[in-house]
């Protein structure tokens, strides 16, 4: 079958290890978005574009990016323009963002109180919403949470990626973790970052988007050691064994495809998040 160019399709992801993972196959040219067509194979390259999670949230508020990693809270705000893909979900199974403090306290203690969010539509924001209602939002750079709250600047964070893993060693004590409290109530999984595909590609295009991220993954996990070894360039000091167990965290049996419970969690995210008046109403929420 003839291979025709069909050019590039960009993919925002964050710099972060467990989509660097994700992006092994991608990143090694060995996988491609293919649709068949009338005896011709139309083949785009992916190629890669890194920005913080909040950032990425903003271009697909925009449209910008064809493919692209962002928080499911950000979802809503861009239905109009992007399908989600079966594949590529980070989910909190019984772990998630970590509320930290300087002291111990309560999280009733918090009400009121300064708290450093790594972003406005972060889905560690919209939780803390769920679950703290009453607080004063401070936005810090993420990787700044812990010295924001070490140095007094806020009373506390919430603290995604690596400083899940970190925080000990950065002075800071750990009060309530979000995913913990969600799977308590709801009996799911947090759903966290979602990749999304731009609609006006076309469903069959969309479907090829899914399947080739999803070969990219099944090749990073093939290939483990080799994967690693790229994911850990965007590490941030994480050492093999940390780097491990976080990309064991969030690139996982959901990863490659959410399933019927991967769904009924984003669903129920979102639905409950709407409910609460945090996010607009998904109307129909359909993957690829």
């Amino acid at each position: 079958m003839q291979i025709v160019d069909k050019g590039s399709l960009t993919f925002g992801h964050s710099p972060d290890p467990d989509d660097a993972y994700m992006f092994y196959g991608f990143a090694q040219d060995e996988v491609h978005v293919e649709v068949d067509s009338g005896g011709e194979t139309h083949r785009w390259k992916v190629e890669h574009l890194l920005e913080d999670i909040q950032s990425l949230n903003e271009r697909a508020l925009k449209g910008e990016l064809e493919i692209t990693a962002i928080s499911a809270h950000a979802y809503p705000h861009v239905a109009e323009n992007y399908h989600v893909m079966r594949t590529g979900v980070s989910m909190g199974d019984g772990y998630g963002p970590i509320i930290v403090t300087r002291e111990p306290c309560t999280l009733e203690e918090l009400k009121g109180k300064k708290i450093a969010i790594p972003g406005k539509m972060t889905t560690a924001n919209l939780v803390l919403n769920l679950y703290l209602p009453d607080h004063q939002p401070v936005n810090v750079f993420f990787d700044q949470i812990q010295k924001a709250v070490r140095d007094g600047e806020v009373d506390a964070g919430v603290l995604i990626h690596e400083g899940q893993l970190t925080y000990a060693a950065d002075g800071v004590q750990k009060i309530a973790d979000l995913g913990v409290m969600w799977q308590e109530e709801t009996g799911l999984p947090l759903p966290l970052g979602l990749d999304v595909v731009r609609k006006d590609l076309g469903e069959d295009v969309g479907a090829a988007c899914t399947r080739a991220l999803r070969a990219s993954i099944e090749y990073a996990r093939k290939h483990h050691e080799a994967a690693m070894t790229y994911a850990l360039d965007y590490g941030r000091g994480l050492d093999m064994s940390l780097g491990d167990r976080f990309v064991g965290m969030y690139v996982n049996d959901w990863t490659v495809d959410m399933g019927d419970k991967g769904e009924a969690a984003l669903r129920t995210l979102l639905e409950r998040g709407a409910k609460a008046g945090l996010i607009p109403k998904v109307p129909d929420l359909k993957l690829v």
